[in-house]
């Protein structure tokens, strides 16, 4: 008797796809397990990192509205240009605060006890005032706390980065970290901002920044650990001219290049949903950055990489203006985020790596206040002028161009000089 084989069992499209999210959420959770069990300090530090995160996450998605899109674009120009400079308000606050309790390495752990707890407690406090104008002072003080605990991370990294692991590839952990920190904190945020509200999603957001200051308790003493570069009073290593103008050029086209999105795309009449697919491609390539750092070859100097990538996105932004179309941008996206996360992680490796321990400070909020001014500068061209969509990314290769002779210029004029 012949016995036939039972056929395969066919699973509805439903449960093919609750399986697969249950996998992916395996996959998100198993290195915090990983983490959670490991004696390293910079694990140790990548849980509290993650859940600071997160809490940034909850506020985002609570505070979530358009300061432009719902507004026809020759009355949002004003908006954006206060939402701007309010974006350097949270340094202006913070830095000079900061500044003489990172150069020494003991604070750290109680500035970021301080900031996660803040958050928690202004969250909690904003939640029931979430329609009245205290909703903003409470916003902005978020933001404050929010580039503290940004500042803070350099030293943190400096300090628990192993001996054998080099600073690019810590860093490049913590912003993997950082990024599965928003991803698990984005779709509970989502479903509780459509169940409860913004009030709901701002007292969640407190637990998780609660549970960030608890996870900073555990921290070990940091190593006051750096390099023997000359410092000046006000933060600047004179060898780091050339890849500072380099980073702050990636940091300005970066700038450029989402503002360009938002205006000069719906000046051309493009479908909308072009900007969701192309800034996703800027954010998928800053992943893909932060992948590719560990493995660039140690004995790669990271000036090397910083010019590489300015190089690299400026032939790019030629190339996406002569074939224009939108899988070029979206290739062209990628290729803006990998390089950008590639040079911002290889310029703060190295402005760690050489900083003198006890001028941490200075240097860390001089450099990243530098890098926030470009951003707003590049980002303040296509918000104020009517450029053209096309014609955006030849003036973003000539960005790309003035940061590629900007890195050279130090050295050329040193050589003079001499």
């Amino acid at each position: 008797m012949r016995v036939h084989p039972t056929p395969p069992r066919r699973y509805p499209w439903w449960q093919l796809i609750l399986l697969g999210l249950l996998g992916l959420l395996e996959a998100l959770f198993r290195p915090v397990g990983r983490m959670w069990r490991s004696a390293d300090p910079l694990d140790t530090y990548g849980l509290a990192h993650l859940g600071s995160i997160a809490g940034d996450a909850f506020v985002a998605v609570a505070l979530a509205g358009s300061i432009f899109f719902d507004l026809p674009v020759g009355e949002a120009k004003g908006r954006v240009a206060a939402y701007l400079a309010l974006t350097m308000a949270p340094l202006a606050v913070a830095g000079p605060l900061l500044v003489p309790l990172l150069d020494r390495a003991g604070p750290r752990r109680a500035i970021a006890f301080g900031s996660a707890l803040g958050r928690a407690l202004v969250c909690v406090y904003a939640a029931p005032r979430f329609g009245t104008l205290l909703l903003f002072p409470s916003a902005f003080l978020l933001l404050v706390l929010s580039r503290v605990h940004a500042i803070t991370k350099n030293g943190f990294a400096v300090a628990y980065a192993g001996p054998d692991e080099a600073l690019v590839r810590a860093n490049a952990r913590l912003g993997r970290i950082g990024v599965g920190g928003a991803v698990l904190a984005a779709g509970p945020a989502l479903g509780l901002l459509r169940i409860g509200g913004a009030e709901a999603t701002l007292y969640d957001g407190a637990i998780v920044y609660a549970a960030a200051a608890l996870l900073t308790l555990p921290l070990p003493h940091p190593r006051l650990r750096g390099g023997t570069a000359e410092v000046t009073r006000t933060g600047a290593i004179p060898i780091l001219a050339a890849p500072a103008i380099g980073a702050a050029g990636l940091r300005a086209a970066t700038g450029f290049l989402l503002f360009t999105l938002a205006f000069a795309l719906r000046r051309s009449g493009e479908p909308t949903w072009w900007f969701g697919l192309l800034a996703a491609s800027g954010t998928a390539g800053g992943f893909v950055g932060l992948l590719l750092a560990p493995r660039l070859p140690s004995n790669l100097r990271e000036e090397a990489v910083v010019i590489a990538c300015v190089i690299a996105a400026g032939v790019g932004a030629v190339l996406a203006f002569a074939a224009f179309s939108l899988p070029v941008l979206v290739l062209f996206g990628i290729l803006v985020g990998a390089s950008a996360e590639l040079g911002r992680l290889a310029f703060q490796s190295l402005m760690q790596r050489i900083t003198p321990g006890g001028a941490h400070g200075r240097v860390f909020v001089r450099y990243e206040v530098a890098f926030q001014l470009a951003w707003v500068a590049g980002a303040l061209i296509p918000a104020m002028l009517p450029i053209d969509f096309r014609g955006a990314f030849l003036i973003l290769a000539a960005l790309y161009l003035v940061a590629g002779v900007g890195y050279l210029t130090p050295d050329l004029v040193a050589r003079w000089r001499g």
